[in-house]
């Protein structure tokens, strides 16, 4: 069936417009709920959020409609993604809720959906939550009504947990870090956890006012950390995305560090300890031909999905890897959590900085990445890249780049959006073969 609510990373959209208002919110609550009323016990459900201002709006009304299908609900405040997929398990809760739209603007929002195993939903069932929501959903009885509460420790839950995943020995006494929360989930424990650890922190985006998250700050908007990182003599910088599932490096430079050579670290570490399963690492199509050539230097494997970080982890529980991530950021590291987890992977960036000695330039520089082109078009309706001569164009491209590079074209699982990328070691070709198609589409859309 078609798919009305549920994208590549849950529900997503402009809050009160759309899909994404308070009454559908409140029917995904009870659709979700009546879903997973297994067995006979009392059923439970932890909510948490970002720092968006719809996030009490979308609050409130899952609320109700979990509670109006007989399950208590535990709400956290504002917590990383990654934190309730961990409390969703750790609870014994039936499902875990993250409202957040991600790196998103303020005006856009999301629900989460996890299992009791802290894992994201299969697709099985978010189909059957899809069908429950075309109906009606049978409610509760007046007696079996849910509860509902506040929680005030979660924030405290997970520092220790994402600090437990590292070893007792490692302390980062000697660093001076800049962490960007971007003004979204993390900003409490993100600076909170690596000041525990023993550095000193400079932190930014950490000022949530509802309207801000993600605005001039956090992963996909670097200029600020890289300024604040070389002002302030740092040794690194972390930054975090609105719901702190996505990590990007700036190193004392001020110089990008981007999923793939983060990958590419914590990989390389992990096999230095005989800790890395699989025999190597799970990334999407994105991440650069550069990676791939450097694991495979160290006898390890990349095994490429399609872009979305559930995609991913589908493919590490498949082939029993304990590694994987995206360029853009997400990292998931299967031993620590079942999901993307900025934090998690920044911790172990700053232990490998501690162990070797290095400066963060030398240590998170392993590869020299081949010159790789991205370029988004917006488009409005219908399907250009089904048109003919925009396949043309397409063909053409992949016959130059055969044998030198790769071409990646996708439609955005969150925006209405056509991505193109072109990689290869021949820079100016591949300028003009993602600027051609991108033309083509445009000429389309």
């Amino acid at each position: 069936m078609g798919r009305k609510y549920f994208g590549t990373d849950g529900i997503r959209g402009r809050a009160n417009d759309g899909v994404l208002d308070a009454a559908t919110a409140m029917k995904v609550g009870q659709a979700a709920g009546r879903h997973f009323l297994r067995g006979t016990h009392k059923h439970r459900i932890i909510i948490g959020k970002d720092t968006r201002l719809s996030g009490y709006m979308m609050e409130t009304a899952l609320v109700a409609g979990f509670t109006s299908v007989g399950m208590d609900v535990i709400m956290t405040g504002p917590l990383p993604t990654p934190a309730v997929a961990l409390l969703t398990r750790e609870m014994r809760a039936d499902l875990g809720v993250m409202i957040s739209a991600s790196h998103n603007p303020y005006h856009d929002n999301g629900i989460k959906l996890f299992g009791p195993d802290g894992f994201k939903l299969s697709d099985e069932d978010e189909e059957a939550i899809e069908r429950a929501l075309e109906g009606p959903i049978p409610l509760a009885c007046d007696g079996d009504i849910g509860r509902a509460r506040r929680i005030e420790d979660s924030r405290g839950r997970y520092i220790h947990a994402i600090k437990q995943s590292l070893s007792d020995e490692v302390r980062f006494d000697a660093l001076r870090v800049v962490v960007d929360c971007a003004h979204g989930a993390a900003y409490e424990v993100a600076p909170t956890a690596i000041w525990e650890l023993g550095a000193k922190v400079i932190a930014m985006g950490v000022e949530p006012n509802g309207l801000n998250i993600n605005d001039g700050v956090g992963s996909t908007c670097l200029e600020a950390i890289q300024t604040r990182v070389v002002a302030e003599g740092a040794d690194i910088g972390i930054a975090l995305d609105g719901d702190a599932d996505r990590l990007i490096v700036i190193d004392e430079k001020g110089q990008v560090v981007d999923g793939d050579q983060i990958m590419a670290l914590i990989a390389t570490c992990m096999a230095d300890k005989g800790l890395l399963r699989g025999g190597g690492v799970v990334a999407t199509v994105m991440s650069n031909l550069g990676l791939e050539r450097y694991l495979d230097g160290r006898g390890l494997n990349l095994v490429r999905t399609k872009v979305g970080d559930r995609y991913v982890l589908e493919a590490m529980r498949a082939g029993g890897y304990n590694l994987g991530g995206e360029q853009s950021g997400h990292m998931i590291l299967l031993d620590h959590a079942t999901t993307g987890d900025g934090c998690i992977a920044g911790l172990q960036v700053l232990a490998a900085l501690v162990r070797s000695g290095k400066r963060a330039s030398e240590l998170l520089h392993l590869f020299d990445p081949v010159p790789q082109v991205l370029k988004n078009v917006v488009y409005s309706d219908g399907d250009p890249l089904a048109q003919p001569q925009v396949q043309t164009v397409i063909a053409e491209g992949e016959a130059s780049l055969a044998g030198r590079g790769r071409l990646v074209i996708r439609k955005s699982g969150t925006e209405p959006k056509i991505r193109v990328m072109a990689e290869g070691d021949d820079a100016s070709q591949v300028e003009q073969v993602v600027d051609s198609i991108c033309e083509a589409v445009k000429a389309a859309a």
